[in-house]
């Protein structure tokens, strides 16, 4: 069975190049893997807060999450 990975980002410069590291170093034969743009998704900023986000870019795997360095606060985003 694959774990679930959801990987947070807002489009930033920052968050594009995370991403572009996250997708070709998690194994998609272990981890499925979701991509959620919280710049155009602005309705799952609460589940990414209720994942224990604080800012983006941010990868939460198996309901922990990790950030990666920082492109913007979650508050920033509900803006």
């Amino acid at each position: 069975m694959k774990v679930k990975a959801t990987f947070y980002h807002a489009g930033c410069p920052v968050c594009i190049a995370a991403e572009q590291v996250v997708a070709s170093a998690l194994d998609t034969s272990k981890y499925d893997v979701h991509v959620v743009h919280l710049g155009q998704d602005k309705e799952r900023i609460g589940e990414a807060e209720r994942a224990g986000v604080k800012s983006v870019p941010a990868l939460v795997i198996e309901g922990k999450p990790f950030h990666i360095n920082f492109g913007a606060a979650l508050a920033d985003l509900k803006k």
